[in-house]
């Protein structure tokens, strides 16, 4: 009896120390908005079951406030971080031990937009108009570059605030333009209220290609193990987004129901080919470009070198 009493104790003390390596190790992903389809291989990589296949229970969280996520992954509030690569480099500039390590979106999805059937049929057209915009910053410097490719400067342009009601002030006639609409979801939204837009593209007038949206996280957890994971899940999530898109918008609809409309479907459509492909995959060249156009536009004092702000995990 004593030692079937001592090997159960045995037995249970094992099964007590070999529960956490069989648990799911958790991550906090902390969105860069509320859910939309740009997350969509994030949502589909949960809802497939592939983060679970990875041994990894991932939260997606949307953020109260949008412009305390790159605060909230630097202060570890949040193992990983959804953000902008050009707001990257400010962040770095401002001393936030913050890192790229993946992508999410690998084409930029800013714009500036102007009505279809309006007088507007290229950027030189802009000279004396008004454009609205809702975030300054790195969106002037890109203006800015924009409108030089075309022989032209910032101060022949009156910039107006409009908040976040940009097609609306468009649509209004209250500007002339917009600067920082998503092509991927502000032309759908104008075409569903009846009228056609036509947009410019900043990679297409002198800006430096970009990743639009980027996985960062704290310095101190680049050799988490639980990042390469996450991002291979990423990647296998993308790739099926790609070969089965139909069954895919049914996944992420069933998830949230409430973003089944014209819109979204039209956004998830036309956000397909700009999801990475490969999400670790990191092209040092083009960061290193992006940087020195951060520096040349005043953003930041001086170009970082790229492995201060990005990382290819092995």
């Amino acid at each position: 009896m004593i030692r079937i009493l001592s090997f159960l104790l045995t037995f249970a003390l094992a099964g007590i120390a070999a529960g956490p390596a069989s648990a799911a190790d958790k991550l906090t992903v902390l969105l860069e908005w509320f859910v939309n389809p740009d997350h969509a291989p994030m949502v589909i990589a949960r809802e497939r079951g592939l983060f679970a296949e990875a041994g990894l229970e991932v939260e997606l969280v949307p953020p109260a406030d949008p412009s305390a996520v790159p605060r909230l992954v630097s202060a570890k509030q949040a193992d990983i971080g959804v953000h902008y690569q050009p707001n990257l480099y400010l962040d770095h500039a401002a001393g936030l031990p913050l890192v790229r390590f993946g992508t999410l979106v690998e084409t930029p999805l800013n714009t500036v937009t102007v009505l279809a059937d309006g007088p507007i049929r290229s950027l030189k057209d802009l000279k004396g108009k008004k454009i609205g915009f809702s975030v300054s910053g790195f969106e002037d410097a890109m203006l800015g570059r924009m409108l030089a490719s075309e022989g032209l400067s910032k101060s022949d342009v009156e910039l107006v605030n409009v908040n976040f009601s940009l097609s609306p002030s468009l649509i209004g006639g209250k500007v002339d333009a917009t600067l920082g609409g998503f092509r991927n979801f502000e032309l759908t939204q104008m075409r569903l209220e009846g009228h056609e837009g036509r947009s410019f593209f900043p990679e297409e007038h002198g800006v430096p290609v970009y990743d639009e949206l980027v996985f960062v996280t704290h310095k101190d957890l680049v050799a988490d193990d639980r990042l390469p994971r996450f991002l291979a899940a990423v990647e296998t999530a993308a790739v099926f987004i790609t070969n089965h898109p139909d069954e895919a918008w049914q996944i992420f609809i069933k998830a949230y129901p409430d973003l089944d409309d014209a819109l979204n479907r039209q956004a998830f459509t036309d956000t397909l080919p700009r999801f990475a492909k490969r999400p670790a995959a990191l092209d040092r060249g083009r960061y290193a470009r992006f940087g020195a156009f951060m520096q040349e536009s005043g953003l930041i004092a001086a170009a970082p070198a790229v492995d201060a702000v990005a990382v290819e995990l092995r």
